[in-house]
């Protein structure tokens, strides 16, 4: 393959084709399901598919299949599958990115809108640049740029869901759905992830599993006037504080119940050490830090472990407790708070769920009345080391295209897909990268894509298919 040509190729076509459809799907409210319970009805996550399928059928790639999948009761998918190239093993690879939103947020930036694409300063601002709309993009051009340079490339089945911001709930029912379809997959790239700076191609190595429930605390059947009441009947908010402080210790955040702790793996310490010193701040840099506020330990490894493979707990939303405008004096008959908890990549979250549940139910003070509302539990995913052919590949792509070498990171969030695809197939090598490094603002205000950075992630995806063809 003719690798300077590609890179070439690569940058052309985000310049001229690529650039001017993602603009167009920025400007589709396609919010996932989670956060629009009208999605159905409003159609926009069927109008970002029928955006990128008009696109991508304009390219014209032969043999190339696209279908629009709908399984009953379950989000669109699109399926892109290209045959393999004259004499490539008969395997496939499986490139993976998503279509669905964050919802819009207010608080952006002047000139800047979640639905309006502004390209200012080499980013594309607007909801779903950079998460994660520009990931089929980025596969069609590296598939289309192998195959117009002399390369080769196995067959490449691209799957683009849209409902991986509400946790994918559709897509165990779609791998089953295609299972035989898509056949033997050696390999697997996702676009969905992060980058530490834009001097050089990130991989992850690992993706936090995720357990997350509602716990409701009851005392009452009503709120009673607190000066009547407290000291004879408890706090609901009391009750909840010590149940909480079953969970976590809540003086070093350190999670306390054993399932959801793993020995975390020597080589993911070295590596975390590796990219550290490659890119100072890629762990501490990530928080806006205000004035005053310091972070849990100041050593930025711990900070990398912390957030990669020791479990976490926030309490991300409460009922039962008024405005401060709006409370009285009373003892209020309940309190609810949705727990979320990161979990280490290698933990069980059905294991971990049970016993965060148990811990909660058992003994409970004062014979208060514990209940749990929404549950939901996702894979964690740890990278299986990358084959000599793979290493190689990567070494290329990163000098050639980066000019620096690559380095791998943990992340924090979770891609349950990772975890469904490790399971489904063991031995397939990863590649998980992406676009989103610093200032991405994936799912906050002034999200925004590095465009050079993208195109480059494109020509080291089109080495790594070239590569796996021949290897």
């Amino acid at each position: 393959m003719d690798r300077a040509a590609v890179a070439k190729a690569v940058d052309q076509a985000w310049d001229e084709s690529v650039l001017p459809s993602l603009s167009e799907l920025v400007k589709i409210p396609a919010i996932s399901p989670a956060f629009d319970t009208g999605w159905a009805a409003a159609g926009h996550l069927d109008a970002a598919i029928e955006h990128l399928r008009a696109w991508i059928s304009a390219r014209d790639i032969p043999g190339a299949n696209i279908e629009v999948l709908r399984l009953p009761e379950r989000t669109p998918l699109l399926l892109v599958d290209i045959p393999a190239s004259e004499g490539a093993p008969d395997e496939t690879t499986l490139l993976y990115g998503h279509l669905d939103k964050q919802p819009p947020v207010g608080g952006w930036s002047e000139g800047l809108e979640p639905w309006t694409p502004v390209v200012r300063d080499g980013r594309l601002y607007g909801r779903g640049a950079a998460d994660d709309g520009y990931a089929g993009y980025a596969a069609i051009t590296a598939i289309e740029s192998v195959r117009a340079h002399g390369g080769a490339h196995a067959r490449c089945v691209v799957l683009l869901e849209t409902g991986e911001e509400s946790g994918s709930p559709d897509l165990p029912a779609y791998l089953e759905h295609l299972s035989e379809r898509l056949g033997d997959v050696s390999l697997v790239v996702c676009l969905d992830s992060g980058a530490g700076d834009y001097d050089r191609l990130w991989l992850t190595n690992s993706l936090r599993g995720m357990a997350q429930l509602e716990v409701k605390v009851q005392v009452l059947d009503n709120g009673l006037h607190s000066g009547i009441a407290s000291g004879i009947a408890p706090s609901s908010f009391r009750v909840l504080r010590q149940l909480l402080d079953r969970l976590e210790d809540s003086a070093t955040g350190e999670i306390l119940v054993s399932e959801l702790n793993v020995p975390i793996p020597e080589n993911r310490i070295a590596e975390a050490r590796s990219a550290i010193e490659a890119a100072p701040g890629l762990v501490r840099n990530v928080v806006p830090w205000p004035d005053g506020l310091r972070p849990v330990d100041e050593d930025e490894v711990e900070l990398a472990l912390n957030s990669t493979w020791r479990p976490t707990l926030s309490v991300i939303g409460a009922d039962g407790l008024p405005l401060p405008a709006d409370a009285g004096n009373v003892l209020r008959p309940y309190t609810t708070v949705m727990l979320s908890f990161r979990l280490p990549p290698t933990a069980d979250p059905e294991a971990a769920m049970r016993a965060i549940q148990e811990r909660l139910t058992t003994d409970v003070p004062y014979g208060a009345k514990v209940t749990f509302g929404h549950t939901e539990t996702g894979l964690g995913w740890h990278a299986p080391d990358p084959a000599a052919w793979l290493s190689t590949a990567l070494d290329q792509a990163s000098h050639e295209v980066f000019g620096a070498g690559w380095r791998t990171m943990g992340l924090g969030g979770s891609i349950p897909f990772m975890g469904l695809l490790h399971d489904a197939y063991p031995d397939a090598q990863f590649v998980v990268t992406g676009a989103l490094g610093p200032d991405s603002n994936a799912h906050v205000p002034d999200e925004s894509l590095h465009l050079a950075f993208a195109a480059k992630v494109t020509s080291a995806v089109a080495y790594v298919l070239d590569a796996h063809a021949c290897r």
